[in-house]
């Protein structure tokens, strides 16, 4: 017989395991996109965001961008010039979560491969099968530093 968890309630938020708690803030179609790119470049504005996920409209990265800095996963940095200039980072807590989406990643292209690969519908170019390494900004005694702008 399994126990029924209890039912917690944090920021808003219920749930009745870690799990749930962790899908609930980092889950979704877009946020963990938005964090891996995070997590391999370092700082990004709006526009490159965008960039990376062509088929998200306008309001929706908006919306997900906003759910991402209120549970603490990123930050957002105004700079106050013309034309006004907004970057994006990882702050420690969303740093956390990029080893698991870099192994979400190679399950991705192992489970490709096994099916026998996927055909391109699209223009751009194959993402390369290689290492995917954590921009030097997050690396312990990095020149750049968590919370340091480029």
């Amino acid at each position: 017989m399994t126990n029924v968890c209890a039912t917690k309630e944090l920021q808003g938020r219920t749930y009745r395991c870690f799990f749930e708690l962790a899908l609930s803030v980092m889950g979704g179609k877009w946020k963990p996109v938005v964090l891996f790119h995070l997590g391999q470049t370092g700082v990004q504005r709006y526009s490159e965001l965008k960039r990376h996920l062509p088929e998200v409209t306008d309001r929706m990265l908006t919306r997900q961008l906003r759910e991402l800095e209120a549970d603490g996963l990123i930050t957002r940095e105004v700079y106050r010039q013309v034309p006004p200039r907004v970057e994006y980072s990882l702050t420690p807590q969303g740093l956390g979560l990029f080893p698991i989406l870099v192994t979400m990643r190679d399950w991705g292209a192992r489970y490709e491969a096994a099916m026998g690969g996927a055909r391109v519908v699209c223009c751009g170019s194959e993402e390369p099968l290689k290492d995917v390494d954590l921009h030097p900004r997050y690396l312990p005694g990095g020149h750049e530093g968590i919370g340091a702008h480029e």
